[in-house]
């Protein structure tokens, strides 16, 4: 069988022209509408060939041809038209043969998006169940992948690999004795396209956490478009935006603590900072960042967590320091009024890189879980406060 041998397939209705060969086992088959049909060799027969071994698949090289185009057979004359070929001459192994078929793109697909997934073998048992855990490449991109774990202060790679463009790769299966190796993960990622130019896209270097708890709970697992059943799905890059990293960058965190941006309005103005009520005022000009906003009846704090509004210079401390120094006010605060149920307390903690809201997030996710939290009124303190509710 050749690249051009006319066949027909012996299981179903069709046939057509041989265009390729992928692997040794595949033979890629031209139809009448022009698209190329995978189909396995044992499933196909040269037409007029019926008989032939399929066991050893093989496509045969042209005779070389004389300057004057005649055969070299025919220079030889008849006597040798029966005489063997060498096999090693005329015929290549098909194992030498290789076919990539040209990748699909879609619409849209341009933008690097990739996710982590861990679907339930059986959603009906979510207590007993097993775990399946997949890399998802949603673009056109092929990504080069590395999914490594946390090991104390070291890392562990649990799995490497090349994920094709709009497809997913099934990782690993796995018990719920293994769920404590998978709280802190960190994921690589570079993209590239093939054959042809493309847009450079960055290297992709994030880490998060993963909640053992979320495996226990039948609402963690969630309709997607990536499976058939309910999956929990963790971002790593979605339309070019990197998830948020879990490690906190202090050069960034300084970078945004000392960057002045007169009309950011997710800072407190004076003109609100004039119609609160200042609470355990002590004299001090910084250091006493809790203000009361009264709404009716209600009573809300709002607590202002930039670096200018908590000391009165920064002189000496390092980026790390100022973060914990902020940290530190915001888990006095919930701690101080953790016997007022139902009290609200929004913290200013202003847009930027979004850093210190990060430490925060992290802080109500593992410290203080029994509280809720969400985005404080966009009208009020734009994109850059959190409001909490002691719980």
């Amino acid at each position: 069988m050749k690249i051009g041998d006319k066949v027909r397939f012996i299981s179903e209705v069709g046939g057509g022209i041989v265009s390729g060969f992928q692997g040794k086992n595949i033979v890629l088959v031209q139809d009448e509408d022009g698209f190329d049909i995978p189909m396995s060799v044992n499933d196909v027969v040269v037409i007029g060939q019926e008989d032939y071994n399929k066991a050893h698949l093989t496509f045969t090289k042209p005779a070389p041809k004389a300057p004057d185009n005649r055969s070299v057979k025919a220079m030889m004359g008849a006597q040798t038209e029966d005489a063997p070929i060498d096999d090693d001459d005329d015929e290549v192994n098909l194992s030498k043969v290789t076919f990539r078929a040209p990748v699909e793109e879609r619409k849209g697909g341009n933008a690097l998006s990739a996710y982590l997934a861990f679907v339930p073998i059986d959603i009906k048992e979510i207590t007993h169940t097993r775990f399946e855990c997949y890399f998802v490449n949603d673009s056109n991109y092929y990504i080069q992948y590395a999914y490594l774990t946390a090991d104390g202060n070291s890392w562990a790679l649990r799995s490497q690999g090349e994920v094709e463009p709009n497809t997913k790769e099934f990782i690993e299966e796995f018990g719920r004795d293994e769920l404590n190796n998978l709280g802190h993960v960190a994921i690589q990622l570079m993209a590239y396209k093939r054959e042809k130019p493309f847009i450079l896209k960055p290297v992709v270097d994030v880490q998060f956490r993963i909640d053992p708890v979320k495996f226990y709970k039948l609402h963690t697992f969630q309709e997607n478009d990536f499976f058939e059943q309910p999956a929990l799905i963790h971002t790593i890059i979605e339309n070019d935006k990197i998830t948020r990293p879990l490690v906190v960058d202090a050069k960034q965190l300084k970078a945004e603590m000392y960057h002045s941006e007169p009309a950011d309005h997710t800072k407190v103005s004076r003109k609100q900072q004039e119609s609160y009520v200042r609470r355990y005022d002590d004299g001090r000009k910084k250091g006493n960042p809790f203000i009361t906003k009264r709404k009716g009846d209600e009573d809300v704090i709002v607590v202002d967590l930039h670096a200018n509004a908590l000391l009165d210079t920064t002189n000496g401390m390092s980026a790390g320091d100022i973060l914990n120094y902020q940290l530190d006010v915001f888990r006095r605060t919930l701690k101080e009024h953790a016997s007022k149920k139902g009290q609200r307390i929004i913290f200013v903690h202003g847009k930027g890189e979004g850093v210190l809201r990060r430490a925060l997030i992290n802080d109500l996710v593992y410290r203080f879980k029994h509280y809720t939290y969400q985005d404080a009124s966009f009208q009020e303190y734009g994109y850059g406060a959190t409001q909490v509710t002691i719980k």
